[in-house]
């Protein structure tokens, strides 16, 4: 099963951030092979921190708490809040697999919350403006709850104007993202983990 994870920074956080960072990445690493796309959230100066994102394959909801709530900043009070929501993995691939490769244009994340019927289940054209894109789920599959998508837009200091469908939910969210560097032990377990996965 595939979950969203997003943790939002508290606003005098920043230094405890910094202090754990060590901490935060040797806990990543031990879902290195689970994880289809991360990285922070960043204020409009492209540089602060504002929050993280996980975009993760884990066996159940449970896994996918433990997950969230065990890691290191969120234990130390660093996040204000954290949104666990089952995800569908709409592209099939990693952030690794991005033809957009690592870095590069404009990388912002849409989050849409909604409820009732579903709605923005297709694959917008543009698939390859977009490193992850799917709906949030409730843990049964069953109850749609809105969609996330990390994409990477084009053109010089702005970005993309209409990232995809999710741009039209109301209250749709729009954050300058940023996909995590890897350490030599990520890259190693990326390169071990096989590059496709199902939707």
């Amino acid at each position: 099963m595939e979950f969203f994870c997003y943790h939002r920074d508290r606003s005098s956080s920043l230094a405890l951030r910094a202090e754990l960072l060590e901490q935060h990445w040797s806990y990543m690493d031990r879902y290195a092979g689970e994880m289809i796309a991360r990285g922070p959230t960043l204020a409009g100066d492209g540089d602060t921190p504002t929050g993280s994102i996980h975009l993760v394959d884990l066996p159940d909801p449970a896994a996918a708490r433990a997950f969230a709530f065990d890691e290191p900043n969120y234990q130390a009070g660093v996040y204000r809040d954290v949104l666990v929501r089952r995800w569908r993995n709409a592209l099939g691939r990693t952030m690794w697999d991005f033809p957009g490769g690592r870095t590069g244009g404009n990388r912002y994340l849409v989050l849409g919350l909604g409820a009732g019927q579903a709605a923005d289940l297709a694959v917008p054209p543009d698939r390859n403006e977009l490193i992850a894109y799917g709906p949030l789920l409730s843990d049964d599959g069953t109850t749609w709850h809105g969609s996330a998508c990390p994409g990477a837009g084009s053109g010089q200091g702005t970005r993309r104007a209409d990232p995809g469908p999710v741009r039209r939910h109301r209250g749709a969210q729009l954050a300058v993202w940023r996909a995590a560097v890897m350490t030599r032990r990520w890259l190693k377990a990326a390169e071990e983990t096989p590059t496709s996965r199902t939707a």
